[in-house]
């Protein structure tokens, strides 16, 4: 509807002018990076590995693992995974809230209509002729031009910085519990190997000392064994014998975990290759300290809610002075509906109204202490997370690094321990040694290779925390 009415238009454009003017002003402090001091590299990094090659970080997670079932797994949790889920959900509140609070800095519009029709007593406060009619009809049509809080202390602009925030907040949080969904997945995947290998590992011994146990008690019948070496043997068959039972329940178990991660009942996992045949990459480079804080999903979370916090701050000041609002109105009135749209029926209003705080007995102050305050307190978790994210990586380096080393050693032990063992059998079968030696030699064994499996696991395992540590995994 057009306003043509010249002092209503001349109003509304004295209203527009004065907006423009004053909605340039915004209190409270404008949002700048705290300083954080970057080390030149990652404490572990190695050295053969220039600091600024590009980050493992940069690979989607299908390039970092590279076994198809696990691929699999991860991409079914990704879809059906609860927190996740709960995740995006959060983000869509977030970003509706944006909406709401933005909305806010625009005018309201609307429009109302009314009709209403009374019979009026002829004996009530107001005589009424003989021959009138005592039925009267009102009705009105109008349209609220617009009812508008004028900005200029920037509380609305400083509320929707803090919501925005809050929006990119909960979506770098979203993206962090993708990080660590991916890990987690592919941490109970390894786990499950691991557990695959190591009952594999008992089955095997189990059927060997199995049989050595057979051959004692033939050499006790014959008089040429004793009944140490047949209790000696059979303590190592019920060593075997209760490891099998417990990977299983590990396996089982571990398997459940995966289950829940993918949003499942229970149920068995398939694999697509052994613990022993998972690739790693040739070189983890580590890349800049500097890009882990555009990277790395729980440091910009907590950027957000420092951004947010700042923001709160400005909202917090405007409180301290005048609330102006603009409200008009343009319509029609009358007494009879027919005549309604016609002669000098319209009705405009224009009302600016100021709401000016004189006394809250400290709550104004208490609020912008309290905003402060919670900078303050978003400032140190911002920092502290950056710190965690410097300490996490090096953590991971480390543990790489060393376990990668560890893994070598073992694998030098148990074919060490695998040929003492074939020796100190022979030497046993050719009667030039005792039992106790082979015995010994087959527990040493047993125990070496059940090690090397979990170091070979704690290898993969350190891969998957230090791509999770630099911020890999939520690429999408």
């Amino acid at each position: 509807m057009m306003i043509r009415h010249p002092e209503m238009k001349k109003r509304a454009s004295v209203a527009a002018a004065l907006i423009l003017l004053l909605s340039g002003c915004m209190l409270g402090p404008d949002y700048r990076r705290p300083a954080v001091t970057t080390p030149d590299a990652f404490r572990g990094a190695s050295a053969a590995i220039p600091p600024d090659k590009q980050s493992i970080a940069e690979l989607k997670w299908f390039e970092v693992f590279q076994d198809e079932q696990l691929q699999e797994l991860i991409r079914t949790a990704l879809q059906q995974n609860y927190d996740l889920r709960d995740a995006v959900a959060r983000v869509d509140a977030a970003r509706a809230n944006l909406g709401i609070t933005q909305a806010d800095q625009y005018p309201n519009f609307g429009v109302g209509a009314d009709v209403s029709s009374i019979e009026l007593s002829r004996q009530g406060q107001f005589t009424i002729p003989r021959g009138t009619s005592r039925q009267r009809t009102f009705g009105s049509v109008f349209l609220n031009l617009f009812t508008f809080e004028i900005d200029i202390w920037g509380r609305l602009r400083r509320a929707t910085e803090a919501a925005r925030a809050d929006l990119l907040g909960a979506d770098w949080t979203r993206k962090a519990v993708v990080t660590t969904l991916i890990s987690d997945v592919a941490t109970a995947y390894f786990s499950l190997l691991e557990f695959d290998m190591e009952l594999e590992i008992a089955k095997n011994t189990l059927a060997t000392r199995a049989e050595s146990l057979r051959l004692i008690r033939l050499q006790l019948q014959g008089g040429v064994g004793t009944l140490l070496d047949v209790r000696q043997g059979e303590q190592l068959v019920y060593t075997a014998a209760v490891s099998i039972p417990d990977a299983e329940r590990q396996i089982e178990q571990t398997e459940n975990q995966i289950s829940f991660l993918l949003g499942r009942n229970p149920e068995s996992i398939s694999r697509s290759h052994l613990l022993t045949e998972q690739q790693t990459p040739p070189e983890v480079p580590a890349g800049l300290p500097s890009k882990l804080l555009e990277r790395r999903p729980d440091i910009q979370a907590a950027e957000q809610n420092l951004v947010a916090a700042n923001a709160i701050i400005g909202v917090a000041k405007a409180a301290y002075f005048p609330q102006i609002t603009l409200t008009g109105e343009f319509g029609y009135q009358s007494t009879a509906l027919a005549n309604l749209f016609s002669g000098s029926r319209r009705i405009w209003s224009f009302i600016p109204q100021i709401t000016q705080p004189i006394f809250e007995g400290g709550r104004i102050t208490s609020g912008v202490e309290l905003a402060e305050a919670q900078q303050r307190s978003a400032l140190a978790q911002y920092e502290g997370a950056v710190q965690a994210g410097f300490r996490d990586v090096s953590d991971a380096l480390v543990q790489y690094q060393r376990v990668k080393e560890i893994r070598a050693q073992r694998e030098l032990l148990v074919t060490a321990l695998q040929d003492r063992k074939r020796l100190a059998y022979l030497r046993y079968r050719g009667g030039v040694d005792t039992m106790l030696n082979a015995l010994q030699a087959d527990q040493d064994l047993f125990v070496a290779e059940v090690s090397l499996a979990q170091t070979r696991r704690d290898e993969l395992l350190s891969l998957v925390q230090l791509y999770k540590a630099l911020g890999g995994g939520w690429q999408e």
